[in-house]
């Protein structure tokens, strides 16, 4: 794998670890356990949500790692490149003969080209960028939030359950007692098991995420930089 796409290697990494955890709790029969104890099949739900989260949360830094090592190759034909040579196409942005990868960073670049005013124009770009960024990685914080809120309503729902048999208890017959004391532990193992799924799924999907977020923010600051040093003087040159 080129160096370049190190974001997509350290993201392999760590879902390489999660999945080698999942391995070592179904390997040990927790997994199974969890959820063939959950009645209310809420575990299900919540290790599925988490299931797809992660597949979308991949391709978002599948994304950003493209977005990085674009924004290095056109660094370098920048670094190499002569005032005048930077110039808007009919399908995109090219520098000198060779044409610019699409993504962020041409977007910005094409922009700053066609507003024309380089003085306090490339900060509003890059806010926009910046918030771009942030709109589309939003949705993963929101859902690792929502996970943990699921595993609360399990926990609910397991009380709920565990408490139901009380209220129909009549007499102290040993048998009734018996069959009263099975109904409460499976109602108690459906709240810890929801719980122990949304504490789990959702702090690791928030990790994730901040993986993601500190990836983004890295970005915008390489963009920005880029921008000031080498586009921007490339722009006024030309002029």
């Amino acid at each position: 794998m080129p160096v370049r796409h190190t974001l997509l290697l350290r993201a392999l990494i760590l879902l390489g670890l999660i999945l080698f955890g999942v391995f070592l709790t179904a390997d040990a029969g927790l997994l199974s356990l969890a959820l063939e104890s959950d009645r209310s099949y809420i575990s299900w739900v919540i290790l599925g949500c988490y299931a797809v989260l992660s597949l979308q949360w991949l391709y978002l830094i599948l994304e950003m790692s493209r977005a990085h090592a674009d924004l290095e190759e056109t660094r370098a034909m920048l670094q190499g490149a002569a005032p005048g040579e930077l110039h808007l196409i009919d399908d995109g942005l090219q520098i000198g003969a060779q044409a610019v990868p699409s993504g962020y960073f041409a977007d910005v670049i094409s922009d700053l080209i066609r507003r024309g005013k380089l003085e306090g124009g490339s900060q509003v770009l890059l806010d926009a960028l910046g918030e771009r960024l942030v709109a589309r990685h939003a949705f993963g914080h929101f859902a690792a939030d929502g996970l943990l809120k699921l595993g609360l309503l399990g926990t609910i729902i397991g009380f709920i359950m565990m408490l139901m048999p009380v209220g129909e208890l009549q007499d102290f017959d040993p048998n009734v007692l018996q069959r009263m004391l099975g109904e409460m532990s499976g109602g108690m193992a459906v709240a810890l098991f929801t719980t122990i799924a949304g504490l789990v799924t959702s702090t690791l999907l928030a990790l994730q995420y901040e993986v993601l977020g500190n990836a983004a923010v890295r970005y915008v600051s390489e963009v920005a930089r880029t921008v000031e040093v080498n586009v921007i003087p490339m722009l006024r040159g030309s002029t």
